[in-house]
């Protein structure tokens, strides 16, 4: 998917074309999450490829897997539309809340709010394979034994990989600000 993210930056329509068919319904999925009208998410949707667009050529693997990266387009641009939708509805709560952000995941504790950016950066830090895995097994929701048939490892190498990756990253977060 790299390899179409590059195209795209050097404004290769038939690499948007293909990236749109192969993302485009989990990213759809994303938008949902936070903006459950169809109809506006897939305004939404349209709005990220416009991104993707623009912003390719900006992609650099070392920030991340591919999907990953979409995906926070996805999210940040629906995030955008629910915000843009209050400000004509008027706030959401009296208190000033940010609810916007809650509605991002309705799991995310207040604590997992605040710590997104320090949970970004420790992520970076991780072996790319260690990060991955977390990545599918905690956010994507790939079993082990799905891992190792993606990796051609056994499922207690996939496993140790998720225990060192969580302990590297229990222990960046420990001494995150």
């Amino acid at each position: 998917m790299a390899d179409l993210l590059a195209r795209i930056g050097r404004r290769d329509e038939a690499a948007l074309r293909v990236l749109y068919d192969r993302t485009a319904p989990k990213l759809l999925g994303v938008v949902l999450r936070i903006q459950s009208d169809r109809g506006m998410a897939e305004d939404v949707l349209q709005d990220v490829f416009l991104r993707i667009w623009q912003k390719a050529a900006s992609y650099s693997p070392a920030a991340g897997r591919p999907l990953a990266w979409l995906c926070t387009i996805a999210r940040n641009r629906a995030i955008d539309g629910v915000r843009r939708r209050s400000e004509v509805q008027g706030p959401a709560t009296e208190d000033g809340e940010d609810w916007v952000e809650r509605l991002a995941d309705p799991h995310d504790s207040e604590g997992t709010i605040l710590g997104r950016n320090a949970l970004q950066a420790c992520l970076g830090r991780l072996e790319a394979l260690h990060r991955d895995c977390i990545v599918l097994a905690y956010c994507e929701g790939q079993s082990r034994e799905d891992l190792a048939l993606r990796y051609d490892r056994p499922v207690s190498t996939i496993k140790t990989w998720l225990h060192r990756g969580l302990a590297t990253l229990r222990g960046c977060l420990d001494g995150a600000p």
